[in-house]
């Protein structure tokens, strides 16, 4: 298996941030195998997304109304409302994993491959891409 670790800066702000060109550099000329995308935070996600036509901030706005910051977090340590960063992973899960066929990634049309942060407390991020040949 092959990887490689990416070092992200999202910086202080929610974003979904698409990383579907630097995985297609990754995979291009690899033949057949899997892409597992995996983000090694408690308080980040990786989604399947169409991003660019306002999904990416559809999915923002929705993370707010079912994770609002004002909630009374158990977990309270960090900016207020942290505590919803830690329960993100368990909506939109840490990691992913997309069939890749002759160097390509098998993508839908409008899919792209984003990592999903919420966590104004931590501007970067790292992101391990893996290749497991077929």
């Amino acid at each position: 298996m092959d990887s490689v670790l990416l070092d992200i800066h999202t910086g202080a702000r929610e974003v979904v941030l698409d990383l579907t060109s630097r995985c297609e550099q990754f995979v291009s000329g690899r033949g057949d195998g899997l892409l597992h995308v995996f983000v090694p935070h408690a308080t980040a996600g990786v989604a399947i997304l169409e991003t660019g036509a306002g999904s990416d901030l559809d999915l923002l706005a929705v993370l707010e109304d079912l994770l609002p910051r004002d909630f009374e977090w158990q977990h309270r340590h960090g900016s207020p409302g942290h505590g919803r960063d830690h329960v993100l992973p368990a909506l939109i899960p840490p990691y992913a994993t997309v069939p890749v066929l002759k160097g390509r990634l098998t993508l839908g049309t409008w899919q792209s491959i984003c990592l999903v942060d919420t966590n104004r407390d931590n501007p970067d991020r790292r992101v391990r891409l893996s290749f497991l040949a077929g």
